[in-house]
């Protein structure tokens, strides 16, 4: 859209899209990995849970900081 000198609000608006739509990506793969991956350690427990938890708490920062 750029290279086509298109309107920059529509160019804002595609971007803003796009954002929205990784975001809900990212928003279930996170879900996917809390209840399988997490899920699971947290039942192994140990050190793999502990482990499992920070990952996650670190993704969440992530997302939230994004």
């Amino acid at each position: 859209m750029v290279d086509e000198d298109k309107y920059c609000i529509d160019i804002l608006t595609q971007v803003s899209a796009a954002t929205r739509a990784l975001e809900t990506v990212a928003l279930s793969l996170l879900g996917d990995h809390l209840s399988h991956c997490v899920a699971e350690a947290s039942a192994e427990g140990g050190e793999v849970a502990a482990e499992k938890i920070r990952e996650a708490n670190d993704a969440i920062a992530r997302l939230v900081r994004s």
